[in-house]
C-alpha cells in the first residue's frame, strides 16, 4: 500500500494539481478543502504527509499545524506548507519539513514528495 497524502487546500485548481503531482511520487491522495473538514479526518486517518495552504475556509492552516504538531500520533508526519503567505509561512517555518511559495510547479511538488516518501 502507498503511503497517504492530504493536500488541505481550497482552491479546486491547485488541489488537483497537488494530488496528481503526489500521485506521481507514489502516493495516495485526499484532498480536502476546508480546515474543518481537514481536523475532522485527521481524526479518523494519519497521514504521511500533508501538504497544507494556509489560508482556508473555516480553520486556518496556522492552527491545523499546531493541531498536528501537539498530537503525539502526528510525530513522524511531514508537513509541507504551499503558500502565497511567505511572511505568515517564515513564523511557521520550524514546525514543517518545508515552505513552498505559491505558485509551486508540479514538478518542484513531485521531487520533494519522492524525497519526503517513507521507505515502504
Amino acid at each position: 500500500m502507498n503511503p497517504l497524502a492530504f493536500i488541505i487546500e481550497d482552491d479546486e485548481d491547485m488541489g488537483t494539481i497537488f494530488a496528481a503531482a503526489m500521485r506521481q511520487a507514489g502516493f495516495e491522495t485526499e484532498v480536502i478543502a476546508d480546515g474543518q473538514m481537514a481536523l475532522e479526518r485527521l481524526e479518523q486517518v494519519t497521514p504521511d504527509i500533508v501538504v497544507l495552504d494556509l489560508h482556508l475556509p473555516g480553520i486556518s492552516g496556522p492552527d491545523i499545524l499546531k493541531h498536528i504538531r501537539a498530537n503525539e500520533r502526528f510525530k513522524e508526519v511531514k508537513v509541507i506548507i504551499a503558500t502565497a503567505d511567505p511572511h505568515l509561512a517564515d513564523t511557521l517555518r520550524k514546525d514543517v519539513s518545508f515552505v513552498l511559495d505559491k505558485p509551486v510547479s508540479f514538478r518542484q511538488l513531485s521531487v520533494l514528495s519522492s524525497r519526503l516518501r517513507p521507505a515502504v
